[in-house]
């Protein structure tokens, strides 16, 4: 496989949900030590597969709870599959959420540091890129401020900024784009342009039609997570749209 394709074969994702609801640790230890306790299954993600190609940009749309988020750990490596079988080549970079994997008693700074080390970028490689980083972020003095308090599109783009420093193979952004004024979000779409013109992979959620339209050659819609649709991003869009209406006037 060449770096930045990904298949995904008949994953599925299962949640395990305890039935009772006890009131301490010390009830629910009882309870596992008795072999009382039961569980109801929850499946977040049911047998969903498809491929990417190099360079191939693709948005995944859904209503709250389809399985879109706990797919995209899985595809990072932050989640095990239940069921079913990933395979990845090259190197990923997500943005899973909102300020995840910052540190919020640190520094922007400090955060910059710690996020680079944990993508697997040495302290040398971290130091080059620091000054762009800090630059793009449009953070100027703020850097040198506990990140607890940033606004969250100040966080947002810190962490846009350290994730895509760097040219991935498969990049992997959850609802990103939806925070940050217009001058953010123009930067963000040249750089996002600009790593899709070198070869980079992308995988986007987005709630924002215009997102999927501007930044992806493919969509896919999730609904209770299954797949039911995969193809050029209007058709599916289209039958997304409908089908949430339906929904919201039966409810």
């Amino acid at each position: 496989m060449a770096n930045g394709t990904l298949e995904l074969d008949g994953i599925s994702v299962r949640y395990r949900l305890a039935k009772q609801r006890l009131p301490s640790f010390k009830d629910y230890a009882l309870h596992w030590m008795r072999g009382a306790l039961s569980y109801d299954d929850l499946w977040a993600v049911r047998d969903v597969s498809f491929a990417m190609q190099r360079g191939e940009s693709v948005g995944i749309v859904g209503r709250n709870g389809a399985g879109k988020s706990t797919l995209l750990k899985v595809i990072s490596g932050v989640l095990e599959p239940t069921a079913g079988r990933l395979y990845i080549a090259g190197r990923v970079s997500p943005m899973l959420a909102l300020g995840i994997g910052f540190d919020f008693e640190l520094t922007g700074q400090e955060n910059m540091i710690l996020s680079g080390l944990l993508m697997g970028r040495s302290r040398r490689e971290i130091d080059e890129k620091a000054a762009e980083i800090v630059d793009f972020s449009g953070l100027g003095d703020f850097i040198h401020t506990p990140i607890r308090n940033y606004s969250s599109g100040m966080v947002s783009r810190l962490g846009f900024a350290i994730v895509t420093a760097w040219r991935p193979d498969v990049l992997i952004l959850d609802e990103v784009l939806a925070v940050g004024d217009t001058a953010f979000l123009r930067k963000c779409t040249e750089r996002l342009n600009a790593l899709r013109s070198t070869g980079t992979t992308l995988l986007l959620v987005a709630h924002q039609v215009d997102a999927i339209l501007q930044h992806c050659d493919r969509c896919l819609w999730l609904d209770q997570g299954r797949l039911r649709a995969d193809g050029e991003p209007k058709d599916v869009l289209q039958r997304y749209a409908e089908a949430d209406t339906q929904t919201t006037i039966r409810s």
